[in-house]
């Protein structure tokens, strides 16, 4: 397939995964790559105008390959549609931001955090993206691409002042990605966060963060490094394929109406429409 044909496979949802076009792109990775790049800017500058095309999908296919190609130049380019203030980046990607953008925040940074914390930092930006960046450090960390005392002291910087504090999704998740390094340098931080009611208790109960330093370090960071949720975006076709906009729908059960059984009526008997002719000689001459 030439690299317009698959990037018009890739352009709207039709209900099927395009694998093949998809297999296309990752093995026309140079020349596709700044056709993807371009996907996402121009995704960033048409957001408004995107949110009104339910069907359209290619930043999101975008998304994923650039960071399975790993390419640093979608690093900012993703950095920007994300700070787009609102709800518009969800509604633009769904369960992405949920699910993975973390994973392909960590794939194309190469190490680089000081995006993710712009994002993070960031209070006009949605309270799930900035939650997402914290993860990505995380990630980074599990993936051997950052030290733990580098992200651990710049989670701390943000229970010391970089967060605001007011409640919101990014205080349960810089608690959670520090109970998950092992949360033993931040523990009175984490404390006075419960108490100040920054963090949400069904987002991270305190129980968590207490199971979490009574396991050890040991167990806690080794536990990280074995998340496959903690790891790079390896491969679009696995990671996609399974979305349920691609499943077929479920066949229509067909519903069975009983119908009142009809009293066979004889040749010779009354017509049952009511004339006083015998049925024979009115509507059953009708059926012969």
């Amino acid at each position: 397939m030439k690299t317009q044909d698959i990037l018009k496979e890739l352009e709207f949802n039709n209900g099927t995964f395009p694998r093949k076009a998809v297999e296309q792109a990752i093995a026309a990775k140079k020349q596709i790559i700044p056709e993807l790049l371009s996907i996402v800017k121009e995704a960033t500058q048409n957001a408004q105008e995107l949110v009104y095309q339910e069907s359209y999908i290619a930043h999101i296919y975008a998304m994923y390959l650039l960071a399975q190609f790993r390419e640093r130049r979608a690093y900012p380019l993703i950095v920007d549609f994300f700070s787009i203030p609102g709800e518009i980046t969800l509604d633009l990607t769904g369960d992405v931001v949920t699910e993975d953008l973390g994973r392909i925040l960590a794939s194309v940074s190469h190490g680089d955090t000081s995006l993710m914390e712009e994002l993070v930092e960031n209070e006009n930006a949605n309270e799930y993206v900035r939650n997402a960046a914290l993860i990505g450090m995380l990630i980074l960390v599990a993936r051997g691409e950052k030290s733990r005392q580098e992200v651990m002291a710049y989670y701390q910087s943000l229970f010391r002042g970089k967060l605001e504090r007011k409640p919101s999704h990014a205080w349960g998740g810089l608690v959670s990605c520090c109970t998950d390094l092992y949360p033993e340098e931040v523990l009175e931080d984490i404390e006075q966060a419960y108490e100040d009611d920054l963090v949400e208790e069904m987002f991270i109960g305190f129980s968590r963060v207490k199971e979490h330093l009574a396991r050890g370090k040991r167990w806690v960071l080794h536990n990280v490094e074995g998340n496959r949720r903690r790891t790079f975006i390896g491969d679009t076709v696995k990671e996609m394929e399974w979305w349920a906009c691609f499943r077929a729908p479920e066949p229509r059960r067909t519903v069975k109406v009983r119908t009142k059984k009809q009293t066979k009526v004889g040749r010779n008997d009354p017509c049952p429409c009511g004339s006083g002719k015998k049925y024979k000689r009115c509507c059953g001459s009708k059926h012969r």
